[in-house]
């Protein structure tokens, strides 16, 4: 496909994400790469750099070849049904409606620190309701990047290829890029791939959000985002927290320690409801944006 056909293939597949979100009548393609993932791990996890390595060449050699047979597949239709097909597929590693839809459930529903621990990787037993709602409200705002922002950048330079290479890299992040005692070595090769591929997308959420925010100082996320451990996740997490006034981050519990994580944002500590009402509330003028551009891309380039 043309660089044309991948910004048209973008702006259908996330016009299909936002109203169509998640196709329940199919397995999602993430969790086959989760099971992919695991099944490496049972058979040969080590805790080693090495080892590490193998899962990543192991598992982006499989997820390319895959993609690549369904760009080979699609093509032999015309170029219309090759852009649906291409479209749908694309959508199902978009994930702004259910990455919404997930984190406004915590505000209505009965068990809060069971509906955020689906979310988030840190303690959520007895959690207060301000820890809770910072959690949601940082989990939302660096989901942004890995969720929307990141996948239509790679689809749009890529095409549906670099949409599935993304999203693999992610999802074995975000299953063993962990620094503790089992994942340490075995995960750190994917940790470091992660913060490479989200090093631009990660910037460009922080500035959208900076924008809707109406902040003339653009960059001003960039004073605290850089003190997080991630080289990435910390820009649009202080970019939610200046558009809020309020301060996210903070002590963490992870894995039954205490994290001493610095404070991103200005304002109160004590986050409420509303807070993170207003956070999700950003959701549309984060569609309108992005259709908008990648439409006069379109309109441009074309």
């Amino acid at each position: 496909m043309s660089f044309m056909s991948n910004i048209l293939v973008a702006l259908l597949a996330y016009l299909i994400d936002k109203f169509f979100g998640e196709f329940r009548f199919i397995k999602h393609p993430i969790i086959c790469i989760g099971e992919l993932i695991t099944i490496f791990e049972i058979r040969f996890y080590k805790n080693s750099v090495i080892r590490g390595l193998y899962l990543v060449m192991f598992v982006l050699l499989t997820v390319t070849l895959i993609s690549l047979a369904l760009t080979s597949f699609f093509g032999l239709f015309s170029n219309t049904i090759n852009i649906i097909l291409t479209s749908v597929v694309a959508s199902m590693f978009l994930a702004h409606k259910m990455l919404y839809d997930s984190v406004k459930n915590i505000l209505t529903c009965s068990d809060k620190e069971e509906a955020l621990s689906m979310l988030v990787s840190r303690d959520t037993q007895g959690m207060s309701d301000s820890d809770i709602y910072k959690a949601s409200i940082e989990t939302y705002a660096e989901n942004i990047s890995d969720g929307v922002i990141a996948p239509l950048f790679y689809l749009t330079l890529f095409g549906l290829p670099g949409i599935i290479i993304y999203k693999a890299i992610n999802t074995m992040d975000s299953m063993v890029g962990y620094r503790n005692t089992k994942y340490e070595n075995y995960g750190k090769v994917v940790a470091i791939l992660d913060d490479i591929v989200n090093f631009i997308p990660s910037r460009i959420t922080a500035v959208l959000i900076m924008l809707l925010n109406a902040r003339k100082d653009l960059l001003a996320f960039y004073k605290d985002g850089r003190k997080h451990d991630s080289p990435n996740a910390g820009h649009p997490i202080t970019a939610m927290a200046l558009f809020l006034h309020v301060k996210l981050g903070g002590p963490t519990c992870y894995f039954g320690k205490i994290k001493n994580k610095p404070y991103f944002g200005e304002g109160k500590t004590d986050i409420k409801a509303y807070d993170l009402q207003r956070a999700i509330s950003i959701k549309p003028k984060i569609d309108f944006a992005i259709l908008v551009a990648l439409t006069l891309l379109y309109v441009i380039i074309g």
